[in-house]
Parts: C-alpha cells; structure tokens; sequence
C-alpha cells in the first residue's frame, strides 16, 4: 500500500526584495520543492525568482490594491484580515515563515500548522522606540501608530495559538517568541550560504572596513559613519540605501564611500577585502556577519541579540569583537581593538565558525522539526 506524501503549503509574509528571510524561504522551497506557495503579496523582481524555483505566490487582496508594489507596507492594518483570507484549506501541512503575519493564516482542525518564526512582529512588540524615535518626523505618528500596534499586537498574541510548534531563528528569538506567545520553540539556525560566500583566490587587501545593511533607524548604519567621522585616517566602504540614507550621508566625511546597493559578487568581493565587516545592530540572528566570516573577514558587532550566538569574540578561535554601546565612541573603540587584536583573528577560524550554520546542518534540522523528509534537491548542500 502506498502512502501520498503531505501536501503542503509554504506562507511567507510577502515577496518584494531579497533579504535574509527569502534566503529561509529558497532553503525551504528546496528542501520541498512540491510545495505551494503563498503570501500577502509578489512582487518579486523577476531577476530574483530563479532563486525560488521560478514560483509565483498566491496573494491575498492586497495584491490588486492601486499603488500596492510600492506602498504595501501602509496597509499595516488590513494585514490580518489579508493573512486570513488566503485558502490553504487543501493541505495537510502548513509552514509558516513569519516575520510579521505569516503566523495569521486560517488553519481548519486536522491540519498542522509548523511556524518559522524569525521574530515576533517586531513594531508591534519591541522596537516602537527604533521606528518611531523622539525628535523625529515619524515621532508625530506615534499616538496613532500606538492604537493600531496594540491591536496588531493583540491579534499577534491570538494567531500564535493557531500554530502546532515553534521553531526559532536563534536562542534570542526563542526566548523573545516565550515572552511574547508563552510557547516553547526549538532552534533551527537559518543556512549560510557559504559555497558562495567564501576567500577569494587573491591576497586580500584589507584596506578598508565595511559594512552592508538596509538602512533603518534600527540598523544603526549612522552610528558607524559617525564612528569614521572620528578616525580620519581609516577608511569605511558603505553598501545599502534607505529610508535613513540622507541622514546617513550628512554625518560622513571624506574618509566614507558609498557604493549603493550592490548585487551579491560585489558585495562578497567587499567582504573578502575588508578588514572588518561592522554591524550595529540588535539583529534577531544577522547572516550579513556570518557571510563575511565566511569569506575570512572578521566581524565588529553590538554585544546584543542574535550576534552573540554567531561570533566568537575570547579564546584561541576569536573571529570578532563586540562594543557594548551603539554609539560612535564605542565603535570606534571596537575599531580599535580589531585592529590591536588583528594578529590573532585567523581568517581560517572565521570560515570554520561560518560553516557551523552551513546549508547542510539546516536542511538537517528542519527535517527534524517538520518530520516531513525532504523530496527536494540536494544539490549545493553541506
């Protein structure tokens, strides 16, 4: 008697850019590559569909609202109503990557809802400050932003019980989802891509520091250019753009470049060249920085979140620093102290830490979680 494999659906919040949870998404699609896809919209540049498989999501209303490819995101609060309507009533199993409102889909009795949380809503739970900083234009917002995250919030903490089991991206993220849903979740670190991303043939040249990020408030991207505003001598690569990208532009001085958004070879060549990789921020788990270990290079990070579980910063197999204050000072001080400890950070130790959290290790885990097997490729794993 033969047995038919799960039908399952993959529920993404939306598809627009390629960031850190499109790279979660091509893994997963990988790994079950006769799974549908759906999400609130698709946007996807079609120069980045090769990347999951050609597919095309099924969308929710939002996709057909005038002005939606470029202002989804101010639809906030059609958002669950939205995650709700899409139909996935057909499927056995439903995987959940959710960032925002993934969590939100209308399971019926008898399915298995599997949730991938890379965080809990970070707006509605923990970051209001970041998005809505005192002083700023956004600021005047923040009487109203507050009543509508209060109810996302409310409504969040209700999915959360629609889903069978948590898996985190990170320790951090475990206990933030305890905090916030009262669930246990196990961890499943994200993949590196470390095929990809690894040393370069050529001597590095190690005459820069770098740093790469979209740039909002949370990212801190301002608080490395004015940690290189105070060291004249030493010279910063910036790759990204941004909403903060004007404010980031007036604190640099002629020691900082900006190379804009830059496709994935250019920015590992930055990577494999730079002294340092520089992350400022309090990242759920942050692939950025192990990207750059992965190509030998060294990571100055803030000692908070998702950072502390990827780098290693004391003993024998260092392969960064941390600085305990976003601020310029404190980084510049990091700065420093790469540079004194640079004799003893070995590139081979960072891209043995890097591959800890290889392609082959997560597929692994996630198996685990699911406990579906993988029926997709295996090709690039290890």
């Amino acid at each position: 008697m033969s047995t038919q494999p799960a039908r399952i659906a993959v529920v993404h919040d939306w598809l627009d850019t390629w960031r850190g949870g499109e790279n979660v998404l091509a893994a997963v699609l990988d790994l079950y590559p006769s799974a549908d896809l759906f999400a609130l919209v698709d946007f996807l540049p079609d120069s980045l569909r090769a990347r999951i498989g050609g597919r095309r999501a099924t969308t929710s209303f939002l996709q057909h609202i005038p002005g939606a490819r470029a202002h989804f995101r101010k639809l906030l609060p059609l958002f669950p109503r939205a995650i709700a309507s899409l139909d996935v009533s057909s499927y056995d199993t439903i995987i959940s990557i959710s960032h925002a409102v993934a969590k939100g889909v209308r399971v019926r009795e008898g399915q298995r809802h599997l949730c991938y949380c890379l965080t809990p809503m970070r707006y509605a739970w923990d970051l209001r400050e970041q998005y809505f900083p005192p002083g700023s234009g956004a600021a005047r917002l923040r009487p109203v932003a507050n009543r509508v995250l209060d109810r996302l919030r409310d409504w969040d903490r209700e999915a959360s019980r629609g889903v069978d089991e948590f898996a985190a991206i990170s320790n951090f993220i475990a206990q933030r989802i305890a905090r916030a849903y009262g669930r246990p979740a196990q961890v499943v670190y994200p993949p590196v891509d470390t095929a990809f991303f690894r040393p370069g043939e050529l001597r590095p040249t190690r005459d820069y520091h770098f740093t790469a990020s979209r740039w909002v408030a949370y990212k801190r991207i301002d608080a490395i250019v004015g940690a290189f505003a105070q060291m004249p001598s030493r010279r910063l690569v910036v790759a990204g753009d941004g909403p903060d990208a004007a404010r980031v532009r007036a604190l640099a001085g002629p020691n900082v470049q900006f190379v804009g958004e830059v496709p994935r070879e250019r920015l590992r060549e930055l990577m494999r060249n730079a002294q340092s990789f520089l992350f400022a921020a309090e990242e759920d788990f942050g692939i950025v920085p192990l990207e750059a270990q992965a190509c030998a290079t060294p990571v100055i990070a803030y000692a908070r979140g998702g950072a502390l579980e990827t780098i290693v910063a004391d003993g024998p197999h260092s392969t960064g620093v941390f600085f305990d204050a976003q601020t310029p000072a404190a980084i510049a001080d990091a700065v420093a102290a790469l540079e004194a400890a640079a004799a003893r950070i070995d590139g081979a130790e960072c891209r043995r830490n890097a591959e800890r959290f290889g392609l082959q290790r997560f597929r692994r885990e996630f198996v685990a979680f699911t406990g579906i097997p993988a029926d997709g490729s295996t090709a690039g794993t290890r």
